[in-house]
């Protein structure tokens, strides 16, 4: 991967908004692959055994592979369906979608059933169904001991519907649970386990119908213990610093990082990156990724985190394909 470092710069206004920077500051690096992927946003992205799977997005798309190793991007399999606005997971090597939508804005609907893809055979297959009174998209998704997780999200596109709940899923057994709902509902959300415990923190209560699409933003941190069975919510002074949804979530150490997204105060897509440090309780500035984006999905992979694609302003556009990666 050929990357570029001309670009590099710690944000500087960390001092400003009350929050830490980290002792030993990452930096991100535009990287230059030999192949990009298609643009696309609304899309999401995982790994699995080394390498990267992005997938989904507005419209029908391929799922696309990178490998760190030919510094290349590959298209393969195209998706069965329009799949949106979804956290995707990796489970015993394969990726899956769940708590998806498809279709239009601004009443997309959610797509009833998992959809599974297996990247050694390069094909996609219908999984098991949703329950049906818990549908719902725009929701984070995650995996933990062995079992499949989806949390909050809204039932009616950008439009009404928003929900509490939290339901797991046990691929051995076939089966679905329901567990206690989180303190608040919240759409466009992603989300990231560090240790036992989940860590809710971005999205916002999308409602069109009212025309307060992006405004209604979330300030609170809310967090589960797995370990206790409860939820619990940050004190206010550790709500997030930067309000946003449509961002990228994701575990670094013992880090969870708020990367990008989308909110009324401004055009182009956030550029901001915070790390809610789980050991001091503190969130922590990070270097601002190079291109503002929303709408995509980051992985931890390896000691780097790599973004991609997403959309450079708030909405539906333009379109990205471009990738970073941040690096010690």
């Amino acid at each position: 991967m050929k990357l570029s470092t001309t670009k590099t710069w710690l944000a500087s206004i960390g001092l400003a908004l009350g929050i830490c920077f980290a002792a030993k500051a990452q930096i991100w690096q535009a990287a230059e692959p030999m192949s990009l992927p298609v643009k696309r946003h609304e899309c999401a992205m995982t790994d699995v055994n080394g390498k990267l799977y992005l997938l989904g997005g507005r419209g029908v798309k391929p799922i696309e592979e990178y490998d760190p190793k030919k510094d290349s991007w590959i298209t393969k399999a195209m998706a069965p369906l329009e799949m949106s606005h979804f956290q995707a997971v990796s489970y015993k090597g394969e990726v899956y979608v769940v708590g998806a939508f498809t279709g239009g804005y601004p009443h997309e609907t959610p797509i009833p059933s998992m959809y599974i893809y297996n990247p050694e055979r390069d094909e996609w297959r219908k999984g098991p169904d949703l329950p049906a009174d818990r549908l719902r998209g725009a929701s984070g998704a995650f995996v933990y001991n062995d079992k499949i997780y989806i949390v909050c999200g809204i039932q009616d596109g950008h439009w009404d519907g928003h929900v509490t709940w939290f339901d797991e899923y046990d691929p051995k057994t076939n089966t679905w649970r329901k567990l206690p709902d989180a303190p608040r509902a919240r759409d466009h959300v992603s989300v990231a386990m560090v240790g036992d415990k989940l860590y809710v923190a971005g999205g916002r209560l999308s409602t069109a119908k009212i025309q307060q699409v992006l405004n209604r933003t979330i300030p609170e941190v809310d967090v589960y213990d797995f370990k206790t069975n409860k939820w619990t919510t940050l004190d206010a002074s550790k709500n997030l610093p930067t309000l946003r949804a449509g961002n990228m979530a994701v575990a670094y150490g013992n880090k969870v990082l708020i990367i990008g997204g989308e909110s009324d105060k401004q055009v182009p897509a956030h550029s901001e990156v915070e790390a809610y440090n789980t050991k001091t309780g503190q969130w922590e500035r990070l270097p601002n990724l190079f291109q503002g984006r929303h709408g995509t999905g980051a992985v931890a992979m390896k000691g780097k985190v790599y973004v991609v694609a997403g959309s450079a302003n708030r909405g539906g556009g333009p379109e990205l394909n471009s990738m970073e990666v941040l690096v010690k």
